[in-house]
Formats: structure tokens, sequence, C-alpha cells
């Protein structure tokens, strides 16, 4: 199995105007590394777009591509209080493209937990040689048995 099973992360949340900005930023954040000793935090894009009712939607996305930051956040997922769910499930969560989907719970995020939900999008590129579901889904199940045993 490959030191990094992930080339990137991608992680995307929705800011409606009925939420505060620097909440869901920080909600966003707790799955993301700090940069000790750098002047900036790590990136987030912000795209505005518009609801249905002419509402504010603000679009808040990162992608993690460095293999020490990939690490971070798949620790993060170690804490998930329904890692079995997430295991039982893997079948599911894994495209035929070696795509790892998760949707993460934005509100619990911003108390600092991890928890399967709804608010933060996960979607990492999983490794795999050939570039096939099956082998994806051994080396996710790798990965996760893994980040499992080492909690």
């Amino acid at each position: 199995m490959p030191q990094i099973p992930l080339h990137y992360v991608d992680l995307r949340t929705f800011c409606y105007a009925t939420e505060d900005e620097k909440r869901v930023e920080e909600a966003l954040r707790t799955f993301l590394p700090d940069r000790d000793g750098e002047d900036e935090p790590f990136p987030i894009e912000r795209v505005e777009s518009e609801g249905h009712y002419g509402d504010r939607i603000l679009v808040l996305s990162t992608r993690v591509e460095n293999a020490d930051d990939v690490r971070y956040v798949l620790s993060r997922l170690a804490d998930l209080k329904d890692f079995e769910t997430l295991t039982d499930e893997l079948d599911e969560r894994v495209t035929e493209n070696t795509e790892l989907f998760l949707r993460l719970d934005k509100q619990a995020a911003f108390g600092g937990d991890v928890r399967l939900g709804e608010g933060i999008t996960f979607r990492g590129k999983v490794e795999a040689y050939p570039a096939k579901k099956e082998q994806a889904l051994e080396n996710a199940e790798e990965v996760l048995t893994r980040l499992r045993d080492e909690e």
C-alpha cells in the first residue's frame, strides 16, 4: 500500500445567509492542518453564489495535496464517532473513478468533533494502480484500518 493513500483531499462547505461565515470557516478548519511558523493559514477559496430565492450562499473549499497535510486530514478521520459505519459502507463511498466520498457534520466540526453527517463534503482521490474501484477499495480499507489501529 502507498505511504500516502490519497493523491489529494477536497473539502467543501456552504455558508448560508443565516450562518456566521467565521464559524463555518472554523468548522472547515477542524479538518485542516495548522501552518505553524507561516504567516498565512491554510488557504480556503471563497466563491459567492445565489440561492433559489436570491439569498447569498458562500462556497468555502480547499484542496489538500501536500503529503503531510493529507496525513493530518486522515488523522482527523480517525476521530470519527461512526468509524465502523464508515468501514461498513466503504463499497458505497468509493466510486469507479477511485474517489472516496464522505459527508461530515458541520455543526459537530464547529465544536471540534468529527462525525458523519451533513454540511462538509470530503472527497479524496484514492491511489490505485491499476486505477480500478477494487484496488481503490482495498487501499482505502487498509488506510482506515491503520487509522483505527493507531487510535
